[in-house]
């Protein structure tokens, strides 16, 4: 990164604009994949880029990936020419801020011979194939991201990211009937972290719960007491409040790129369930696969409840939608790539934990159904009609598990969901994800999860 250049492009177009803001990103991605027990190759390159906004009549953006700055200049100069088009002008711009943080890595990505990782995924293709499954995936990502920052109001923060990604996606058959899983494992960290998962165990589990699933009898349908697992709160906690208050889909923005909210046109705040829930989207959570201590608009990162006592809480906000909606940004603002601009995104989003131990959870129970893990869900494009389908699954009778069932489904929306809540345990799990919003689209890395909880009357099919 130039760090002439970058202050070269702030100090132009703040000589010509209200309030501007440069930013540079570096991108360096490995990628190793296997398929049912062929290799597919092996990917890595390096992406970088100066992104440029400027504040006058309207707000406008520009990107180049030049280091010329006769190039850059003329980019800058086209980003000036469209913000003197009448539109919207509010930003919000903060106070000055100057800090450089990096992610910890006790065994630095660049450190990891290309060997180690496809020996990595090659084994975990071998421990699938011993444990009788012959639907193999497996793909390891890395990434280092280099960014830097700075704006008219006095602000310079740089960062240095490092994460790592383990995904697979297993098939099994078990007397004619097929059943899949598919588990993401993410960090920011170094290789450390997928050293310590002890994937090859993880899978061979994972696998011998499947051929059980599928033998398994159906459920028969009606209304049950339930316990979800961790992996059903994180994926419930991410797309049926994190995305419905990103703050952009409230107000329409996003409505033909990533969909809407269900909570647009409603007065705040708006009951969402029981007050026993809780959710959090907290991108200062160290280790975590969304961690950063600032967002990509240079704002420090906090804990945000976004639902709190069952009640809407807090909505996630860029510069843009926080001056929208007259407050402070809160550090949502994050972007994929150099040349496309931050949005309203989560990172770190989970139900919080309440004070039930997990035995406790049973406690009551008569007539329900633990669903420990999900293998698939849908919800609509304003995040209210959802729906479930589980992976583990047991029968419980008078308190304790008589028996295993297979694919349990929950179809429901989100009030319900929440507010049939009346149990939340104390354990805390994540699973990491790569979530996919805005036009062109962008992948930004996060993780979910949640307690064990227990939920009452709740219709299974």
């Amino acid at each position: 990164m130039d760090g002439d250049l970058i202050h070269k492009i702030l100090d132009y177009a703040s000589s010509k604009s209200k309030f501007a803001e440069a930013r540079y990103m570096e991108v360096t991605a490995n990628r190793v994949g296997y398929r049912n027990g062929q290799f597919q190759g092996l990917s890595f390159g390096t992406e970088h880029g100066y992104a440029v906004r400027v504040v006058n009549r309207s707000i406008s953006m520009a990107y180049s990936d030049s280091s010329d700055w006769s190039r850059v200049r003329e980019t800058i100069d086209r980003a000036l020419e469209k913000s003197n088009f009448e539109g919207k002008n509010r930003i919000y711009e903060g106070k000055a801020l100057k800090d450089s943080w990096k992610v910890p890595a006790k065994k630095k990505l660049e450190d990891f011979s290309v060997e180690d990782r496809v020996r990595i995924v090659k084994e975990n293709d071998a421990a699938m194939e011993a444990a009788g499954a012959p639907v193999r995936v497996n793909s390891m990502v890395d990434k280092r991201i280099k960014q830097m920052y700075v704006n008219s109001a006095g602000s310079e923060v740089s960062g240095d990211i490092s994460r790592v990604l383990y995904f697979y996606l297993v098939g099994v058959i078990e007397n004619g009937e097929f059943e899949q899983s598919m588990e993401q494992y993410g960090s920011s960290s170094g290789f450390e972290y997928i050293e310590k998962l002890d994937l090859p165990d993880r899978i061979s589990q994972d696998i011998n719960e499947l051929h059980q699933s599928a033998a398994a009898p159906r459920v028969n349908p009606g209304k049950f007491d339930i316990i979800v697992g961790p992996e059903i709160s994180g994926i419930v906690a991410h797309e049926s409040c994190g995305h419905p208050t990103e703050y952009d889909r409230i107000i329409g923005r996003e409505g033909a790129q990533a969909g809407e909210s269900f909570l647009t046109g409603n007065k705040f705040p708006v009951k969402i369930g029981s007050q026993a829930v809780n959710v959090i989207d907290d991108p200062s959570m160290e280790g975590s696969f969304g961690y950063y201590k600032y967002d990509d608009e240079g704002i420090p990162s906090r804990k945000r409840y976004l639902y709190k006592n069952g009640e809407t809480n807090e909505f996630i906000l860029n510069r843009e939608s926080a001056a929208q909606l007259g407050t402070e940004s809160n550090a949502g603002g994050r972007s994929s790539s150099w040349g496309l601009e931050p949005l309203a995104r989560m990172s770190t989003t989970y139900i919080e934990p309440g004070e039930y131990k997990f035995d406790e959870l049973f406690d009551g129970i008569r007539k329900g159904v633990y669903i420990k893990s999900f293998t698939e869900w849908n919800i609509d494009d304003i995040r209210f009609n959802e729906k479930y389908v589980g992976k583990e699954a047991y029968l419980i009778t008078d308190g304790d598990i008589s028996g295993r069932v297979r694919r349990p489904t929950i179809e429901t929306n989100t009030i319900k969901f929440y507010s049939s809540v009346d149990a939340v345990g104390n354990d805390l799990q994540f699973n990491a994800g790569m979530c996919g919003k805005g036009d062109p689209e962008q992948g930004v890395d996060v993780w979910m999860g949640g307690p064990h909880m227990r939920l009452r009357e709740v219709y299974l099919q």
